[in-house]
């Protein structure tokens, strides 16, 4: 009877700790705010535990692990850089280690920046580490890379790079028989142009359109932004364009020389790129502002002329001539 007795005050016991362990694993965290933890690169569960502890995100490094191997799993926990919410249980935050999602950090490249731009953009983030040069024009694709704290700004454009390459050869392959491009490298560089023309994007095939008729003619592209690009790395000029630069010749000048530029001027997008490889089914050869943002199309000089002099009207009545 006595043995019946304490095996019973035993198990009652064990039943008394294993309720209170899981109010311990299951209840709120001590965190009052959220906080960021970083566990490193092949951490034991018990290197995890005091990082955690020392972030204020648990109240004991002994408890976390010894209800973690009683409740949590055999997952294991991943590196990385963690958010933890605030009051977060310890439960809780073993399953966001085990799940491996960590902080998403994003540097964004937006369609025409250029590459020197890019570069400073990468340079001015400061939880990426190391330097990183200017890239070859083109070879980044805009968008939002995500990146952890402490990784080298080489790796993330190198990510940024192969991201172009792979859309680029993606691209290439749905190319339609109207497009004038006749090698990728031409198809960035006239995809950069009509980057830099486009601002609507509805308008981007048209735009296209425009260009590619030209060369196919052997017409002039006569596109602002080329004539900028030599003078600024593709920055904004902050004032207008002036005769001798239009004037000058060089590899970049497309009033001066005939056919595409001699490189890209910024970093297209998918959608420019799209836009190349399959214009509109347009005869256009010129355009101008429509003063709502967009632009005017025309098929004949006499017709453009015509929707210059309504950009004009539309500059004298805002007071801008």
């Amino acid at each position: 009877m006595r043995r019946w007795i304490i095996t019973l005050i035993v198990g009652l016991g064990l039943i008394f700790a294993a309720g209170v362990g899981m109010r311990i694993w299951s209840g709120g965290g001590p965190a009052p705010k959220s906080v960021q933890v970083t566990i490193a690169e092949g951490s034991t569960l018990t290197a995890a535990a005091d990082t955690l502890k020392k972030a204020g995100a648990i109240s004991s490094a002994k408890d976390f692990l010894r209800y973690a191997k009683l409740f949590g799993g055999k997952d294991p926990i991943r590196a990385g850089e963690y958010g933890i919410p605030e009051g977060a249980t310890a439960s809780e935050i073993l399953k966001l280690l085990q799940s491996g999602k960590t902080l998403q950090r994003l540097v964004t490249i937006p369609e025409g920046m250029p590459a020197v731009l890019v570069q400073e953009r990468l340079m001015a983030e400061k939880l990426l580490t190391g330097p990183v040069a200017v890239p070859p024009e083109g070879s980044v694709l805009p968008d939002s890379y995500s990146f952890d704290r402490g990784e080298t700004r080489a790796d993330v454009m190198k990510r940024m790079q192969t991201a172009m390459t792979q859309t680029l050869d993606e691209l290439w392959k749905t190319r339609k028989p109207t497009t004038v491009v006749k090698s990728k490298r031409e198809a960035i560089i006239l995809a950069s142009i009509v980057e830099k023309e486009t601002g609507v994007a509805s308008e981007r095939r048209t735009v296209a359109a425009v260009y590619s008729n030209r060369l196919r003619i052997g017409m002039r592209l006569q596109a602002d932004p080329t004539t900028i690009y030599p003078i600024t790395k593709g920055k904004p000029l902050g004032r207008r364009i002036r005769r001798s630069e239009l004037e000058a010749v060089n590899g970049y000048n497309t009033y001066a020389i005939a056919g595409l530029p001699s490189g890209p001027i910024a970093n297209p997008g998918r959608a420019a790129i799209a836009a190349v490889l399959d214009p509109a089914p347009s005869r256009a050869l010129y355009f101008v502002a429509d003063g709502k943002g967009g632009h005017a199309f025309a098929e004949t000089l006499e017709q453009h002329n015509a929707n210059v002099q309504k950009w004009y009207a539309i500059r004298r009545g805002r007071g801008e001539m």
